[in-house]
């Protein structure tokens, strides 16, 4: 490996250079594991690793804190719509559907009790600030619902 990367002109970093264990291992915010398919049959892939959902709700828990009320809800939103899309684009891989629902439903019920929150009102928001308010008047970004690339690779 060492002459190859010298070849295309790269260094090996030895700190940093280890052999992982694949599919028992995270790889960078990646879970690669066994998955299996609808006929059954098991494949490797790839999906976001559990830390890398955690750290993101956290972020998003943070962006919604009381001491964020100050700002107004389209700075708070246009502030969580760049970690959303960035966060996606980057974990576009696999089987994340089920990630993007969950990540999706908590930005949605995180930021309606902010708002709730912030205007001194009662509740949780469900009904104050529906889900249409926030995707059309606040503009918050969707995560995809279904994959526009289906892979093209047969496993």
């Amino acid at each position: 490996m060492r002459h190859l990367m010298t070849r295309l002109g790269l260094t090996v970093n030895e700190a940093k250079t280890r052999l992982a264990r694949l599919p028992e291992e995270n790889f960078l915010g990646f879970s690669i594991g066994r998955f299996y398919g609808k006929n059954g049959m098991p494949f490797i892939r790839t999906r976001p690793s559990r830390k890398a959902v955690r750290r993101l709700l956290q972020r998003i828990h943070d962006a919604t804190t009381p001491h964020k009320h100050a700002e107004s809800p389209e700075l708070r939103v246009a502030a969580i719509n760049r970690l959303l899309r960035g966060w996606a684009e980057y974990f576009n891989q696999g089987p994340v559907l089920p990630t993007y629902r969950l990540v999706q439903w908590y930005v949605q019920r995180r930021l309606q009790r902010w708002l709730v929150r912030r205007s001194g009102q009662a509740g949780t928001g469900y009904r104050q600030y529906p889900d249409e308010y926030l995707y059309e008047t606040l503009g918050l970004y969707a995560l995809p619902r279904r994959r526009t690339d289906p892979p093209s690779a047969k496993a």
